[in-house]
């Protein structure tokens, strides 16, 4: 069974080693490492770890807290056949490899590169009237009930237009209680216009930091400006 460990590690050298030594002993295996953020307090960092036949979770728990000073800010089960697009640059390669579709990419791996689930891009054609242009594989349904083409997003679900990335707090008023239950964290940002948005969902977190909101704002502007630049510039002769 894999999990996502997320740490925080204080600003000494060789906590990072402590914490894999401790790991290694308990028979975890860690099977990546990506660094969150760093600053004056320490750093932030996820490791996907792959627990031993019948070993538990709480034994990642243990291992990971036996280090002075590193506490654990969240885990949670993890695909263990995570392979593929899961850092920046390798999205930002299939997204100038395909830039016809490059939003279609942007929405289908943008999720694994933040451990998140799932991603939805929406667009505001009206007010009051955002629609759902493209859903990653595991994206729950944020339909109404009306029957339109594309799908109509329920009525307060999201509001667009929006101008800056951000995390979407669960006391707001349209969080459905579903994902209050499985502690659902969100993050959103603009795609090239306030009318346009990628959403992704990470059930069960970690939550979303400043430094994540700001790659995901980085993310979708890269796209944005390949269709963009691909909308025109000359066509062929």
């Amino acid at each position: 069974m894999s999990y996502l460990l997320r740490l925080v590690l204080p600003d000494r050298p060789g906590a990072l080693g402590a914490v894999a030594t401790a790991l290694g002993q308990a028979g975890i295996d860690i099977v990546s490492l990506g660094v969150v953020e760093r600053g004056a307090h320490g750093a932030v960092d996820d490791l996907v770890v792959q627990l031993p036949p019948a070993g538990l979770a709480d034994t990642v728990l243990t291992a990971a807290q036996s280090v002075p000073g590193v506490s654990v800010e969240s885990l949670r089960p993890y695909p263990a056949d995570d392979v593929g697009i899961t850092h920046d640059l390798d999205l930002v390669e299939a997204l100038t490899a395909r830039p016809d579709n490059a939003l279609t990419v942007l929405t289908e791996f943008v999720g694994a590169v933040f451990h998140a689930d799932w991603a939805v891009l929406l667009e505001r054609v009206a007010p009051q009237d955002v629609r759902i242009v493209q859903t990653s594989v595991g994206a729950p349904d944020l339909g109404g009930d009306e029957l339109t083409s594309p799908k109509k997003v329920r009525p307060a679900l999201l509001s667009l237009p929006l101008d800056r990335a951000q995390r979407l707090d669960p006391d707001t008023g349209w969080f459905p209680p579903r994902w209050s239950a499985l502690g659902m964290e969100l993050a959103v940002a603009p795609v090239g216009s306030p009318d346009v948005a990628v959403l992704i969902g990470r059930p069960g977190g970690p939550r979303f930091r400043a430094s994540e909101v700001q790659r995901l704002a980085h993310l979708a502007g890269i796209a944005a400006t390949i269709v963009r630049n691909r909308n025109t510039s000359p066509a062929p002769t």
